[in-house]
């Protein structure tokens, strides 16, 4: 419902912030990996995830789209909650997660308050696949001011559910022979092959 929302930060905290939009004061929960990116700031940027329940609708934001996709894919776990979701990005931070899951360094999530061994090997079960099939710098990009046509196009064929390595043969061998395709006529090229 949500994707992002942009405007000024008039209450800070460790837990959450409210963020004015428009008029519009927006109670947002926040990670301490956010906190420490956008506390010195007047205005920022929060990428949000709406959660549901019976009795509450909640926003939680992050700094990054990277942090949020993370936070989605470990309340995707059963047994993980927004809530714990949001104290695991707080206690660790996203990259070290994410080294953990694809690494399967069990001990290194139970070290996370209210994670025990058992839910510290289901978060590593359910998610060492799809993060490993993403690769690791595809959830936590480094900061880059433009990606190349083959990177973007890369990055979409990805987030459609394609593996890096697979897609990235066949950009490679359609750019070798049409180097000079749109991002667009890239990646339908690349559909007709994989």
């Amino acid at each position: 419902m949500y994707d992002y929302l942009n405007g000024k930060l008039v209450f800070k905290a460790p837990t959450h912030v409210i963020l004015d939009v428009s008029g519009i004061g927006y109670h947002i929960h926040i990670s301490l990996t956010t906190f420490a990116l956008i506390k010195e700031r007047e205005n920022c940027k929060l990428y949000i995830s709406f959660q549901v329940r019976e009795d509450a609708h909640t926003l939680y934001g992050f700094a990054s789209e990277a942090e949020r996709q993370l936070f989605n894919h470990l309340i995707s776990v059963s047994g993980i909650g927004p809530n714990t979701g949001r104290m695991m990005l707080s206690s660790i931070t996203p990259e070290e997660i994410q080294s953990a899951i694809i690494n399967g360094q069990v001990a290194i999530i139970q070290k996370i308050k209210g994670i025990g061994p058992k839910t510290a090997q289901r978060v590593i079960l359910e998610l060492q696949d799809k993060l490993k099939k993403e690769g690791a710098d595809t959830l936590l990009p480094s900061p880059s001011n433009r990606l190349s046509v083959p990177e973007e196009a890369l990055t979409a064929l990805v987030m459609l559910g394609f593996a890096k390595l697979q897609a990235e043969k066949v950009l490679n061998t359609i750019t070798l022979t049409e180097p000079d395709l749109t991002v667009e006529a890239l990646i339908k090229s690349a559909l007709k092959k994989l």
